[in-house]
């Protein structure tokens, strides 16, 4: 095996896990998942049926997601960050997958502990989801979202760094332009 499952983790039947993704205490990965190489999957996660995972993410502790939940390369979820999958729930009234909608988190992107990202949304490259948001539309590449309901406050490098006006990194000195699906570099 070149991946490591904790003891206490369960990882049922027709699971793809690639090279060197670690599952901690706890944590349920269900059939049809597929885990790319390098990811972190800290204590009591659960990837329900049919969640693709994409390289190096890191999903911290409490964090589930739902089926029709994607995430693409290098995105990092926080503690207890919550993601939908049915806009209209009812106990009495299952739909099953045929209710549920698409969420996709683009590279690299990150959401903060316990935010949460209503179904139905993408959220853009290297966008910034702070802690506590709650999430209910599409989220542009590099946007900082705060609040609830998360509004648009600012601009991200791809470092992590907040923007300023001129949108070039003091930290990196990376330079940004301004586009229909967000910024992008130059």
């Amino acid at each position: 095996m070149s991946y490591f499952v904790h003891e206490t983790a369960v990882v049922d039947d027709n699971v793809t896990i690639a090279d060197g993704v670690k599952i901690w205490h706890f944590s349920h990965i269900q059939s049809g998942a597929v885990i790319g190489e390098g990811c972190s999957l800290g204590q009591n996660v659960n990837i329900s049926n049919n969640v693709r995972i994409g390289r190096g993410c890191k999903i911290q502790n409490n964090v589930s997601l739902y089926e029709g939940v994607e995430l693409e390369d290098w995105v990092f979820c926080g503690p207890s960050c919550v993601f939908t999958n049915d806009l209209t729930p009812r106990a009495k009234y299952p739909k099953g997958s045929v209710g549920y909608k698409r969420t996709l988190i683009k590279e690299g992107a990150s959401i903060g502990a316990n935010a949460t990202i209503v179904c139905g949304h993408t959220v853009g490259k290297w966008a910034l989801i702070g802690a506590g948001a709650v999430v209910a539309c599409n989220v542009p590449d590099h946007a900082l979202m705060l609040g609830v309901p998360a509004r648009q406050r600012g601009w991200v490098c791809e470092c992590g760094e907040v923007l300023g006006d001129t949108l070039v990194c003091a930290k990196c000195a990376r330079q940004y332009s301004q586009t229909e699906s967000g910024l992008e570099e130059k």
